[in-house]
């Protein structure tokens, strides 16, 4: 089941060549607990993986890679919602599609997200208006010392923004297996995004006879024209967070910029981090392997299937450049190995 000295490049959405000392996909939750066994004895690092798309490799990992593929769907009618028990190795946008194609709402604002469903939680992954949280019901983990399952509920999660306990407080300490979301019967479309406005009108669809597979359709039709596949340009989506600032900084920034994207968030506002690497100039740039996609300033890439250094330096001169003339910080949103 352990592999040694394994190429993580077609294991890595960005296609970042990086070697692993040695590698597990685990099937069941036995061969999960034999793989920490494996790993607590002879002292390794866990780097869990799923489908790749939310991590930057910066170099060779020393320990044990688990690809987590765990199956198992299920969707349960039930008096005033829908509710769906998914093992954490199931592809996220195939369980929308699942959904939208039964007629079930509440998750078709989060078609297209890349990666497996044993990840959404740990980003708390959102688009169009929806958040993982707005659906989410608990979570089962396997705990990286001990190999126990433990149930997490929603205030056990600790969700914000693109933000989890699993990436503050638990970091590094549990692996997901299975994640439990509940959906309403009674559904309202969250069309909210000026995007998704201007795809309905130019479609001549009315709000009020929307379905489910028609917002999905939208969503990945507008997210097809600005995010290219990993499968052909190699990328993790959404680069950085959108930085959200106070009301003095906004009202500053939006004198000086008018046209300025950002969106009220309770008493601040999210900027939109896309707009503002656009208006410094590096959308479109390219630096040796790597690069700014040209369509959507959000989106770096890996054309050329360089070096992570390559990409992390990149991503850091993008955010010392943004500092300097926007004053807002900019956060990463995958996470940097090792």
């Amino acid at each position: 089941m352990i592999e040694t000295d394994i190429d993580l490049q077609p294991h890595n959405t960005l296609a970042i060549s990086a070697r692993s000392a040695h590698f597990a996909r685990v099937r069941s939750l036995d061969e999960l607990r034999e793989a920490l066994v494996f790993a607590r004895a002879k002292k390794l690092p866990i780097l869990p993986l799923g489908g790749g798309s939310n991590i930057v490799l910066t170099g060779d990992f020393p320990g044990l890679v688990i690809q987590v593929d765990l199956r198992g769907l299920s969707l349960q009618a039930e008096a005033n919602s829908h509710s769906i028990e998914a093992a954490a190795g199931e592809n996220w946008h195939q369980l929308v599609m699942t959904t939208v194609n039964n007629g079930i709402g509440g998750l078709e604002n989060l078609s297209l997200i890349p990666g497996k469903i044993g990840a959404a939680p740990i980003q708390n992954i959102g688009a169009y208006g929806v958040e993982l949280c707005d659906r989410f019901m608990s979570l089962q983990a396997m705990e990286i010392a001990t190999g126990e399952l433990h149930d997490f509920g929603k205030d056990d999660c600790d969700f914000a923004y693109r933000d989890s306990v699993f990436k503050g407080r638990l970091r590094d300490q549990y692996i997901i297996t299975q994640v439990n979301l509940q959906l309403p019967q009674e559904w309202l479309p969250r069309v909210d995004y000026p995007a998704l406005q201007q795809y309905i009108v130019g479609h001549n669809w009315e709000i009020d006879s929307l379905t489910p597979i028609q917002v999905a359709q939208a969503v990945i039709d507008i997210r097809s024209s600005k995010l290219p596949l990993p499968d052909e340009i190699p990328n993790a989506g959404s680069f950085f967070k959108n930085p959200v600032v106070d009301t003095d900084l906004y009202q500053s920034l939006k004198a000086e910029h008018p046209d300025l994207v950002a969106y009220a968030a309770g008493e601040h506002w999210k900027l939109a981090a896309g707009w503002l690497i656009d208006r410094a100039g590096w959308r479109g740039l390219r630096r040796r392997a790597v690069g700014v996609h040209e369509r959507q300033a959000l989106v770096l890439i890996n054309p050329g299937r360089g070096a992570g250094g390559e990409l992390v330096q990149l991503a850091q001169d993008i955010a010392e450049d943004i500092h300097t003339k926007f004053g807002v910080y900019l956060e990463p949103e995958p996470r940097f190995y090792p």
